[in-house]
C-alpha cells in the first residue's frame, strides 16, 4: 500500500465527532433579542463544521428558519417534521431542506426522535419546552439514552433550571436524574460536553421494553394504535 492509501484525510477525522444528527428544538418565532438569532447561526454553522445532519420541527420561520437555512446552505442535510395542522402557520414560501408531513404532534415528536442521535433546545416557547421536557422524561424512565442539551442564550433557561433544581430539593427529581440535561452557553461548549455525556441515571424501564410506536399518540382518525 502506497503511503497514505486508505487513509481518511486528518481533517475529516477531526471533524468527524459522536453524533451523526441532532435535533433541535427552537423558536418558530425571532425574539426580541439579536443574541438568540446569533446563537441559532452559531450553532448550525458549528453542525456543518462538524458535519452534523439537523432534525427539527419543518418551520421556515424565527430560529427555527435561520438554523435550517444555515445547515442546508452549508451543504448540512435538513429533515424538517411538521403536522399538517401547522403547515400554513410555520411554513410560508420556500421550504429548507427535506420535509416531512405526519397527523399530529405526537407522530412529529417520535419521527424526530427516533432520527436524531441527540437533541438541542434554543429559546422558544410552549411548544419548545414541552419538546424538551417530553425527551427529557423519556430519558429518565429509559426510553432512549441520547443526550440532552440546553443551550442557555443569555441565561433564558435559568428560570427552568431553578424548577428542575427545586425539584430535586423537594424530592420530586433524583438528584441523579437532574444531570440528564446538559448545559452550555456556547455551541462549541454544549456539544462538547454532550459528546462526553454518559447516563448515570436509574431507568424505569429499557428502552428494549418500551414498543416504539407507542408513542405516537392516536392515529389522523383520533383512534389509539394498536
Amino acid at each position: 500500500m502506497m503511503e497514505g492509501e486508505g487513509k481518511v484525510p486528518e481533517e475529516e477525522t477531526k471533524q468527524k465527532g459522536r453524533f451523526q444528527r441532532i435535533c433541535v428544538f427552537c423558536g418558530s418565532r425571532p425574539g426580541y433579542k439579536s443574541a438568540f438569532g446569533d446563537a441559532a447561526l452559531e450553532l448550525g454553522k458549528l453542525l456543518v463544521e462538524k458535519k452534523i445532519d439537523l432534525v427539527y420541527g419543518g418551520g421556515r420561520l424565527g430560529l427555527m428558519g435561520l438554523i435550517s437555512e444555515t445547515v442546508l446552505t452549508g451543504g448540512g442535510h435538513v429533515l424538517g417534521v411538521i403536522p399538517k395542522a401547522l403547515l400554513h402557520h410555520e411554513i410560508s414560501g420556500e421550504t429548507f431542506g427535506e420535509v416531512k408531513t405526519v397527523a399530529n404532534m405526537h407522530e412529529r415528536k417520535s419521527i424526530m426522535a427516533k432520527h436524531a442521535d441527540a437533541f438541542i433546545a434554543l429559546p422558544g416557547g410552549y411548544g419548545t419546552m414541552e419538546e424538551l421536557l417530553e425527551v427529557i422524561a423519556w430519558s429518565q424512565l429509559g426510553i432512549h439514552d441520547k443526550p440532552v442539551g440546553l443551550l442557555n442564550v443569555d441565561g433564558y433557561f435559568n428560570s427552568l433550571l431553578t424548577l428542575f433544581d427545586k425539584g430535586v430539593e423537594e424530592g420530586f427529581i433524583d438528584d441523579s436524574a437532574r444531570h440528564i440535561v446538559v448545559i452550555g452557553d456556547t455551541s462549541e461548549e454544549l456539544i462538547k460536553k454532550m459528546e462526553e455525556y454518559v447516563p448515570v441515571h436509574p431507568k424505569v424501564a429499557p428502552k428494549q421494553s418500551w414498543a416504539e410506536d407507542q408513542f405516537l399518540g392516536p392515529t389522523e382518525n383520533g383512534e389509539l394504535r394498536s
